[in-house]
């Protein structure tokens, strides 16, 4: 098995630096990735948070977008945060008419349904095949998942205040997505986790 697979970023937008930083620190080989030659040799991919509709208008203009879904849909790992979510969804809620996504996930995203960025918020939530203490979650104009499909499995929910019973974390197969942003608390453990599954995923096919 790998000691230190090779992830990328996708550096288009958003908080790339960190999550490079927190796939570090997880034992992972991190690169930015902004061009299709740079898709190359890489184990799994993380969608950062960011802007969606920006993100999407900057994958065609890149041209990394069509080549990314097809590197997704043939099993690359992924994981997305806030707007990576939104890119992994199947379908959106409150998108712009000519907003794409890469798609992979049988879900249904709301964008911004937490609202503006003035109702940004933190809180703790329990996650699926995480140890220990909650997961502290950072909130910022998050989406969340308001319909799955039978082989998408919850990770987790807000647990009180409005938004309670709101799934804001999800797998399924290699693709994961959370509402919030781990890497910008020092939360490792979600970061840990997908490097895990990245390494069964190497495991798989050795």
């Amino acid at each position: 098995m790998a000691s230190s697979p090779v992830i990328g970023v996708l550096a288009l937008q958003g908080d790339v630096r960190e999550h490079l930083r927190a796939l570090s620190d997880c034992g992972a080989e991190p690169r930015s990735v902004r061009r299709a030659s740079e898709l190359d040799g890489l184990d799994g991919i993380v969608l950062p948070g960011g802007e969606s509709t920006t993100m999407d208008k900057l994958a065609r203009a890149f041209g990394v977008r069509d080549p990314l879904r097809a590197a997704l849909r043939a099993g690359l790992p992924a994981y997305g945060s806030c707007a990576g979510m939104i890119l992994l969804a199947d379908r959106i809620v409150d998108g712009r008419p000519d907003q794409e996504t890469l798609g992979g996930i049988d879900m249904t995203v709301r964008r911004n349904a937490f609202g503006r960025q003035v109702d940004s918020f933190e809180t703790d939530v329990d996650f699926a095949h995480v140890e220990g203490d909650p997961v502290h979650a950072v909130f910022i104009r998050a989406p969340w998942v308001e319909q799955v499909g039978d082989r998408v499995e919850v990770l987790a929910r807000v647990e009180d205040g409005p938004a309670a019973g709101r799934i804001v974390a999800v797998r399924q197969g290699a693709l994961m997505a959370t509402s919030f942003h781990p890497e910008v608390t020092g939360e490792r453990r979600v970061h840990g986790l997908f490097v895990q599954m990245v390494l069964q995923m190497i495991k798989e096919r050795s």
